[in-house]
């Protein structure tokens, strides 16, 4: 039925989203290795609105310990280290009049195993985004008028594929991190 295959796209769709917010997230846990996107989701004053750091500045990594960020005007050197010491990431930034420079200090045995239960954490919430998908499709499916209930089996089992699939793919993004997190 056209309907069902509608709502399998659907929960795929939302699934591969539940994936993507999985990795983005995962991108922000710092391994040890200086990366720009540590810096994502910190947000700074910019003409009395609140914008991206990487929308005001490119931000760079000459080595696996440094990142530069050099804003687009001067004159938000200020507001920029402010706003990654709010961020509280445990970066101490510098400015050196031009740019910010950020040095990222080695982890911690202790801190890597912390950035790994965090790690653990995120996953968990994406398999619960995930299962919850299924849920609501299930439901959904059950509602379809003349569907046979033959046709909503198959449809329930092809969600519960679907949800296997992405919980598998969500635990081998998290052994990938684990594996980064953990490589000194």
């Amino acid at each position: 039925m056209e309907e069902i295959e509608l709502f399998l796209e659907e929960a795929e769709d939302q699934m591969n989203k539940a994936i993507n917010h999985v990795g983005s997230e995962l991108a922000k846990i710092r391994a040890g290795k200086a990366n720009p996107s540590m810096l994502d989701g910190i947000q700074v004053s910019y003409y009395g609105a609140m914008s991206p750091l990487n929308q005001i500045s490119s931000i760079t990594s000459p080595d696996a310990r440094t990142l530069f960020i050099k804003p687009w005007e001067k004159s938000l050197i200020q507001e920029i280290e402010k706003a990654i010491m709010i961020a509280n990431l445990g970066l101490t930034p510098q400015n050196d009049g031009q740019q910010i420079i950020i040095n990222i200090p080695m982890l911690t045995e202790e801190r890597r195993k912390q950035l790994v239960r965090q790690a653990s954490q995120e996953c968990e919430q994406g398999k619960v985004s995930v299962r919850s998908i299924r849920k609501d499709t299930n439901e959904q499916l059950k509602k379809i008028k003349g569907a046979s209930e033959d046709d909503i089996k198959n449809a329930e089992e092809a969600v519960q594929k679907l949800t296997d699939e992405f919980n598998l793919k969500i635990d081998s993004l998290l052994k990938k991190k684990e594996v980064e997190i953990m490589t000194v």
